[in-house]
């Protein structure tokens, strides 16, 4: 009985160890922001809306939420080289690039194509995952107009390297 007990707890233990070994591996793959420095510019609460232009506007545009959601806004500034890692967000995120210029990739585009956004440019990331990288020598910035829920997180990670993408 004995010798059954400490086969037991042999296993038991090196069961619980190939656990943490794989946690642990799980964590040093999530792709963290590297050289990119994000600044907080606020973030508020939108009680549940319905906004479209009228028939007379020169362009269409249309929003709702429902319920209400929190827009965060923040700059991110990209040293050279920099990259805000593989991640997703829980909805639609409206970034301008102000300055240098950042290059996005789509965690689910399997030629891994680029999409270079210059200054004064926008780019509509879906929340779907994404990489934002300053593939330049020159800093970079963007400001970003984030939509989450309220209160609630407004960035996940994603592994790393993409599925489609060697970074």
């Amino acid at each position: 009985m004995k010798r059954i007990r400490e086969r037991t707890t042999k296993w038991t233990v090196g069961f619980l160890c190939l656990l943490v070994v794989a946690a642990c591996t799980m964590i040093t793959r999530a792709s963290t922001p590297v050289g990119v420095t994000p600044t907080l510019i606020g973030r508020g609460t939108f009680e549940r809306f319905k906004v479209k232009t009228d028939s007379q506007s020169t362009f269409d545009f249309m929003a709702q939420a429902k319920p209400a959601i929190d827009m965060v806004v923040r700059t991110n500034d990209y040293a050279p080289g920099a990259s805000t890692g593989w991640h997703t967000h829980p909805g639609p995120v409206f970034i301008t690039v102000t300055q240098g210029e950042v290059t996005f990739y789509e965690v689910d585009d399997p030629t891994c194509s680029p999409t270079v956004v210059k200054a004064g440019e926008g780019y509509v990331d879906t929340g779907h995952g994404h990489i934002g990288r300053n593939e330049t020598g020159n800093p970079a910035r963007d400001i970003a107009v984030v939509i989450a829920p309220v209160g609630g997180a407004f960035r996940s990670e994603l592994p790393a390297p993409g599925p489609y993408c060697a970074f």
